[in-house]
């Protein structure tokens, strides 16, 4: 069923068959008919039938036959018998004969009849009925039909004498315009006030007629009259209402009424392609693209997190993090006891000495990892190839890590979050946060959940069914209850409306992606003979780039448009940090001091209390002590208030001044080799008589540089 193929009907009955199916495939149907069922005549039998089969089957009309009906054998029928009764009545004759097929006789007037037949004419429902010598009908004429998209059209008759004989009419287009051709005609255009589609213009001076109105839908009906040389005067479609169809009343309102009626020949303003529509009236080729997509409040900004800086890393990576440092430091203690190289010599002046320390304590080796990791170093230095091996591996991890943290907390501290309320259509749908939502009453998008078959948009419609009070009669209404303070309110529009409002409303957004594809095109009468070249005109002015330029100028130049474009962009200009950005930092270095703090103080009362078990002192008495030096702030040098002693008298004196001399003059800790303060830490193996000669050895060093 295309342009390319082309039918003969050869059944009488073609005018009895439904081709609305057919009308506008493009082929070329042609088929015949013996009469014409608009004929009086016809359909004055045609209504007596009816009335006698009503009688007949109580009213029941399933079996009535409609104005286009009638089939050729039942009208050959009545021929026949009107044919038959004029024979009977020229012959005078009062009743038939009274006999049968099965009789060997034949009736005494049937060859009178049959010759009488031949002779007379009558004007019957199949036309002219008249025979020729040999029984033959003669003089009869066919009508040539084909299909045509509003209808049968007879295109010719066909007569035994003179065969086909042209008698195509030409069909005035709708409204009597002539023809195809819209040059120089005049035309009535249909639009509405909704922006940027249609408006008043905006002027100090009267203005009259066209010059009233400005739009993108006002500016392409001027491109289209410049291409196509035809006038046009707008009407206003005051209601608003595009167009809608009853059910109930089987007629459609709006802006469609008066196409179909009509009384308007174009309509252009944001009216939607839908499937409906285009059985009631005809469209032109989309001159816009669109979806349904939800308006709703822009996201508000979300206050700065005080922790934002562990954002950087997921917490995933931050246990990973966490575990490597534990596993070096423990593996940098172990590597340490197995290096000998690490064991080194505490007394740099005694060649041989009685015991070796070793820097990688397991508190020096988390030390030293962790002084890596906040880039700050130490004092310890690897010194076997094992350990500086593990070192410099460690090293390199955390250099990657580091940088990798640096790079991204920059983003984390300057990048403002935003809550968002809903991102799609499945969340409205949920209706959190007690939200609501609808569309505007009657109109395309409504229709688009009514007769959707997805599950969702079946739920939408039913809340919206259930909830007329959230449906607008405009636009504009939903986008005020979308603006309300006291409202939680979301709307559902086509996406070329939501992109104008947006633009010059800074506070509101669109929210998600588009739930179907559709389009807005020029609305006419059915069959219309403009819509081929008005929808040529608009491709050519979308192959041209204008249809593109006019947006630009409607939504993001004229009426305030442009409005919101930077909003969110900002200057381009670093924006500087506040407190809420980096609180989280303070908190850290405030509950690490105080964590120092209380250790100390732990520390301290834990050595007051061993000092005051071994020297048989009143714990408090010791503490009360201790608390009296620390808040002395004047001082570097702590004395010892408890001395071991051997002996008394001058034995005990002299022990005394020895061990003065050694506490005075021996060097102290931190200038020997590192590693060495830790006294308790070096060789738990020891026995009395190497302690008392390492006590020896040290008095002598500190007596050598006491002398030098």
């Amino acid at each position: 069923m295309s342009n390319d193929h082309s039918y003969i009907i050869m059944d009488p009955d073609f005018q009895t068959v439904d081709i609305e199916a057919y009308k506008h495939g493009g082929s070329n149907i042609t088929g015949v008919r013996f009469f014409d069922p608009s004929l009086d005549i016809i359909q004055e039998f045609i209504a007596a039938v009816n009335e006698q089969v009503l009688e007949l089957s109580n009213k029941q009309t399933e079996n009535a036959i409609s104005e286009n009906g009638l089939p050729l054998n039942l009208a050959l029928m009545y021929d026949s018998v009107m044919l038959y009764t004029s024979a009977i009545d020229a012959m005078g004759l009062t009743e038939g004969g009274d006999i049968n097929c099965d009789h060997q006789n034949s009736w005494e007037f049937g060859s009178s009849i049959i010759n009488y037949v031949r002779t007379i004419e009558i004007d019957g429902l199949t036309g002219i009925v008249k025979f020729d010598e040999d029984g033959l009908r003669s003089d009869f004429e066919i009508d040539v039909l084909e299909v045509m998209g509003h209808g049968f059209e007879k295109v010719g008759t066909w007569t035994a004498d003179d065969g086909y004989t042209e008698a195509r009419k030409i069909i005035p287009p709708i409204e009597e315009e002539g023809s195809e051709s819209m040059k120089g005609k005049h035309f009535i255009v249909l639009t509405a006030l909704s922006a940027p589609y249609g408006m008043l213009k905006e002027s100090q001076a009267t203005l009259e007629g066209n010059d009233r109105y400005e739009g993108f839908g006002i500016e392409i009906i001027e491109e289209l009259a410049k291409m196509n040389e035809f006038n046009y005067t707008f009407d206003i479609q005051e209601d608003g209402v595009y167009g809608s169809y009853d059910a109930k009343t089987g007629k459609w309102n709006g802006m469609m009424e008066k196409i179909m009626d009509g009384r308007a020949h174009f309509a252009i303003t944001d009216l939607t392609i839908t499937s409906a529509r285009q059985k009631a009236v005809d469209f032109t080729s989309p001159f816009m693209n669109l979806g349904i997509t939800i308006l709703y409040k822009k996201p508000t900004k979300e206050p700065p997190n005080l922790f934002s800086f562990i954002s950087p890393f997921s917490l995933e990576v931050w246990g990973w993090l966490a575990g490597a440092y534990v596993g070096v430091s423990v593996l940098l203690f172990v590597l340490g006891r197995f290096a000998p190289e690490e064991w080194q010599n505490p007394y740099p002046c005694i060649a041989e000495p009685e015991t070796l320390d070793n820097q990688f304590t397991l508190a020096n080796s988390f030390w030293f990892t962790l002084g890596s990791v906040l880039t700050q170093g130490s004092e310890i230095a690897p010194i076997a190839v094992s350990t500086r091996m593990a070192g410099s591996m460690w090293w390199f991890f955390t250099l990657i890590m580091v940088s990798s943290y640096t790079a991204n907390l920059a983003a984390f501290l300057t990048v403002e979050s935003k809550f968002y309320a809903i991102k799609s259509v499945q969340d409205l749908a949920n209706n959190p946060y007690g939200m609501t939502y609808g569309a505007k009453k009657g109109g395309a998008t409504f229709s688009f959940f009514k007769e959707s078959d997805n599950l969702l948009y079946q739920k939408m419609y039913q809340y919206m069914d259930t909830h007329p009070e959230y449906m607008t009669a405009t636009n504009d209404e939903g986008l005020e209850r979308v603006k309300s303070e006291t409202e939680n309110y979301a709307f559902l529009m086509e996406s070329t409306s939501i992109e104008y409002m947006v633009e010059r409303n800074c506070d509101v957004a669109q929210v998600g992606g588009l739930l179907d594809s559709k389009g807005y095109g020029i609305a006419m009468k059915k069959n219309s003979p403009y819509r081929q070249p008005m929808s040529e005109s608009i491709l050519q002015l979308q192959e041209q780039g204008k249809i593109t330029r006019m947006k630009d100028k409607w939504w993001k130049e004229k009426r305030g448009g442009g409005a919101c474009a930077d909003d969110d962009t900002g200057s381009g200009d670093a924006q500087p940090l506040v407190l809420a950005n980096v609180g989280g930092v303070f908190i850290v270095l405030a509950a690490g001091s105080g964590m120092a703090a209380i250790c100390a103080f732990v520390e301290m009362i834990f050595d007051v209390w061993i000092t005051s078990h071994r020297v048989k002192v009143p714990f408090k008495e010791e503490l009360i002590a201790e608390l009296k030096f620390i808040f002395t702030t004047s001082g570097e040098v702590k004395p010892v208030r408890h001395r071991e002693s051997t002996g008394s008298g001058s034995k005990g004196s002299k022990k005394d001044d020895d061990d003065k001399s050694v506490n005075a003059e021996a060097p102290p800790d931190d200038l020997l080799e590192p590693g060495r303060a830790n006294n308790s830490e070096r060789s738990s193996h020891s026995h009395h008589t190497s302690h008392s000669r390492r006590q020896s050895n040290a008095l002598q060093v500190a007596r050598m540089r006491r002398f030098s």
